[in-house]
């Protein structure tokens, strides 16, 4: 089985925010390590998983759980992405996280 790429990562991660936006729920938190066991299960690419939700990561959107570590990858990054405003004229999220 190939590993997934930052761009699937990207499109998993856009689909289940138009599903909570459609479901009409005001956000949805995501966290690595359970995206990844969803996505591929035994797999080892949690750089890849975390750097496609950190870029998917808009205005407002929060990182609930950082990893100490210099990238912020790890299986323990939680965000929160908010789904009631998915607009592409959203900006994305560009500044240092507030934890």
């Amino acid at each position: 089985m190939e590993k997934l790429t930052q761009n699937q990562y990207a499109e998993i991660i856009q689909k289940k925010k138009n599903e909570a936006h459609s479901m009409q729920w005001l956000f949805i938190e995501m966290n690595a390590k359970e995206l990844m066991e969803e996505c591929e299960p035994g797999v080892r690419n949690q750089t890849v998983c975390c750097k496609a939700i950190l870029d998917a990561l808009l205005e407002g959107d929060r990182i609930l759980i950082c990893p100490k570590t210099k990238n912020k990858c790890g299986g323990a990054l939680t965000v929160r992405y908010y789904t009631d405003n998915l607009s592409p004229e959203r900006k994305k999220y560009t500044s240092e996280p507030k934890i």
